[in-house]
């Protein structure tokens, strides 16, 4: 929690002194367009990329499999689309970063294998199974040796 209070407070204060810093160089109107521009454009890559993500685990899940990994990089996606929109280059390059699909993807393989969540959806997820008249049979097993 100490870790997210720190955070809170620097992020901001890093994103205005290279905001200043960049101002400086460049001047005011300019770093007001590249800032609205890296909005914009990461809008585009975000609906791009949400949208196949979505077509993936739609095809997952018509294949009777757990969208697992795409419902984490969804959610990573709405991160990084969160970031983009905030004013800031700091933001908007760890927004992009979530964007371009082979870092997602290993921010989502460190995810599962730092916290072992894919276990957890697969346990949680795979409780319905279909026979072979496509209706859905749901049930619970236990195991006893």
């Amino acid at each position: 929690m100490r870790i997210l209070l720190i955070v809170f407070f620097t992020v901001p204060l890093v994103e205005m002194y290279v905001l200043i810093k960049v101002g400086e160089q460049i001047g005011a109107l300019p770093t007001i367009g590249l800032v609205v521009l890296t909005a914009v454009i990461g809008v585009a890559l975000l609906r791009q990329q949400g949208l196949s993500t979505l077509t993936r685990g739609v095809s997952r899940l018509k294949s009777g499999e757990v969208p697992a990994t795409e419902i984490l990089e969804g959610l990573l996606l709405a991160v990084g689309g969160a970031l983009l929109l905030t004013p800031g280059f700091v933001t908007d390059a760890m927004g992009f970063a979530l964007l371009i699909p082979w870092s997602r993807q290993a921010v989502a393989r460190y995810v599962f294998d730092r916290w072992g969540v894919s276990s957890a959806i697969d346990i949680g997820l795979r409780s319905a199974r279909h026979d072979d008249e496509g209706e859905v049979i749901e049930g619970d097993y236990t195991r006893r040796d």
